[in-house]
């Protein structure tokens, strides 16, 4: 009679392999999603060689409490009404040097948009959703005004400009041609939104 014989075996040897070939494919295929942040330039560490003596009335503040009132310049407001105060304090031209300023000219509000300055502070209590939410008001308000004179001196929209300047993407001599464009705009209305120290209540 002759012997039965046992139960085939797998041969384990090249799985090791295999695992190694899945994992160099996910890695190679898989894409990791990159979180779009809030540009916002750091204080350098050196404080600078002279004081700078900044007027009262060129500083824009809004200040949130931990349930979401906000407080705009001293005035109690809704934040859909924060882009439009916003603006006007941008834009005010009050010392009569900014030529293409279309604000009241108020001789109590900011002087220039090259000194005017947006401090926000919030509390340490505030929502997220109510933080982001300012802080897309007040980013807003500056792309609507370099919108504005993007659109008088070029003709185009420079947020549409700006996006297709830091695209990677973008043919290096278009870039180099939409880079003095997107400086230009950026001098005529610098983005200065400075965020104080959070308060505790």
């Amino acid at each position: 009679m002759p012997r039965r014989k046992g139960a085939p075996e797998v041969n384990a040897g090249s799985m090791a392999d295999i695992a190694f070939l899945l994992l160099i494919f996910f890695l190679v295929t898989t894409t990791i999603e990159t979180d779009a942040g809030l540009d916002r330039m750091l204080p350098p560490i050196e404080p600078p060689d002279t004081d700078v003596v900044i007027k009262q009335k060129n500083i824009f503040t809004v200040n949130i409490n931990k349930n979401g009132q906000l407080l705009a310049d001293e005035n109690l407001m809704n934040i859909k009404d924060l882009r439009k105060a916003a603006m006007e304090f941008l834009d005010n031209g009050g010392d009569g040097t900014c030529s293409f300023c279309k604000g009241k000219r108020d001789p109590s509000s900011s002087d220039n948009p090259s000194k005017a300055i947006i401090s926000l502070k919030n509390d340490r209590e505030t929502k997220y959703g109510t933080y982001i939410t300012v802080q897309n008001e007040l980013v807003g308000a500056y792309n609507d005004l370099r919108n504005r004179e993007a659109q008088r001196l070029y003709g185009q929209d420079f947020v549409k400009m700006e996006a297709e300047y830091l695209n990677p993407e973008t043919p290096s001599s278009v870039r180099d041609e939409l880079k003095d464009k997107v400086k230009t705009i950026q001098d005529l209305f610098p983005q200065k939104l400075s965020e104080a120290e959070t308060s505790s209540n």
